[in-house]
């Protein structure tokens, strides 16, 4: 569940990538994605015109689900990748990355500063602002 929009996000503002917002608000959002992707997932994903879900298998419970391959792609493999975070790389790619490494998993101004190695003041600025970088958005815990 996300914040009302009248809230205003603090230091300890859990914030999490809602994809589904994303997608419905940016048409693009794929492309977004497909820069996100190692070297060789990149040359792979070019070959592909119209790239769908396919089923996803949770290896602990069996359970088959829809996914975005290029989204599976970036969490099970390229978020792995030594390179994956760069140190130069625009804030808010790299804040979106460490979501993608942690699998998502909500985290505040502090956390992701403690990841980055950024002030978590900047940190909270960039993302919780009325501006919703590639679905970054605060939530409710």
């Amino acid at each position: 569940m996300t914040l009302p929009s009248l809230l205003k996000p603090t230091i300890k503002t859990k914030f999490q990538v809602d994809f589904d917002w994303w997608k419905s608000q940016d048409s693009n959002w794929r492309t977004s994605l497909l820069t996100f992707l190692c070297e060789e997932h990149q040359v792979l994903f070019a070959a592909y015109e119209n790239v769908t879900n396919i089923d996803l298998v949770d290896p602990q419970s069996g359970e088959v689900t829809q996914g975005d391959d290029i989204l599976n792609t970036l969490v099970d493999h390229c978020a792995h990748q030594e390179d994956f975070i760069s140190p130069n790389a625009p804030l808010v790619d790299s804040i979106f990355k460490i979501f993608l490494v942690h699998k998502n998993k909500p985290m505040n101004a502090e956390e992701l500063s403690a990841l980055l190695g950024k002030p978590a003041q900047t940190i909270l600025s960039t993302i919780g602002g009325g501006r919703v970088y590639k679905g970054i958005r605060p939530i409710l815990t």
